[in-house]
This record gives structure tokens, sequence and C-alpha cells, in this order.
């Protein structure tokens, strides 16, 4: 029985290609080395993700938000370090709560955070920032980081079909 590929691709435009870095850039507020052409690989729930030399970015709803799997990227954000109770929850999907957040770096309301686990210091996911980290300290407990993405959810799972 053939198995049918479920990921649509195709290559983006230098121009659009551009387009997508910049705004990008100016959304995460960091540096990314130009590219000249990404492709971009269509998803079932209107999701894309989108690869390129050295990146890769998940498209959600008109969001991009850096891939788990590109590290570097990663590295240039805010992040959160949870304790390791918290570890398996964030990792089925779930919010991250202040109780279980050990140190963090600075971030401002609405930003994106990534979520790190304390023994390994490896990225677990990737969120939006529902509170700054200042207004943040005074919370005993509450919602802190929405999860968007995390390991092994159905964009990982994806990644691992798509051949750049």
């Amino acid at each position: 029985m053939n198995k049918e590929k479920t990921v649509a691709s195709h290559l983006i435009s230098k121009s659009e290609t551009a387009a997508i870095l910049d705004e990008i850039s100016s959304k995460w507020k960091i540096d990314i080395p130009k590219i000249k052409n990404l492709n971009c690989h269509y998803l079932p729930d209107n999701a894309e993700i989108i690869t390129g030399n050295g990146i890769t970015i998940l498209k959600r709803e008109c969001e991009y938000l850096p891939f788990l799997s590109n590290t570097e990227v990663l590295e240039k954000f805010p992040h959160v370090v949870v304790d390791m109770g918290a570890v398996k929850f964030v990792c089925n999907g779930a919010n991250v709560m202040r109780p279980g957040i050990r140190k963090y770096t600075d971030f401002e309301k609405d930003q994106i955070v990534c979520v790190k686990e304390e023994s390994k210091q490896k990225f677990l996911a990737v969120g939006k920032s529902l509170v700054s980290s200042s207004e943040m300290e005074s919370l005993a407990k509450g919602e802190v980081v929405k999860n968007l993405h995390y390991i092994s959810d159905k964009y990982w799972e994806a990644k691992k079909e798509i051949r750049d």
C-alpha cells in the first residue's frame, strides 16, 4: 500500500522570501541571515513549516514561531527554565505555570518565549508570554507562557516527513 505524502511543498520566490525574513526579523527582534529561497511545506490544519538554509520556522494562524529543532535561533529568544515536574505536562501541550518556573530571562508580555528543562537545558517548547517577567516575579501561581509548539506535537511529527 502506498503511503501518501501528507505535506505539500513549494519554493518561495526570492522577493517573497526577503519579505518573510524581514517580517520575522522585525517581529522576533533578532537578526536573521539573508537566505535566497525558502521552502514552504503546507500542513493539513492551515499551518506551514518554512525551511531555508539554517532556519526552520513554524507559521500558525499568521504567527511565525521558531521551530524547536532550530537551537541556534532558539538561543536568541528569552526563556524560562522549568523544573523536572513540569516537563511531562509541557511536552503534552500544557501552558507553563508560575510554580514550575525555576529561572528566567527578561521578557515582555506577548513576546515569544522558549521553555527549557532544568537538568540539561534542552528546549521543550515555544510559546507566547501571557505576562511580563517583571509581572511574573510577583505571582505565586497562574499561567505565564501559552504553549504554542512543543516536542512531539503534530508540527514536530510533520517535520520528520519533510526532506529539505
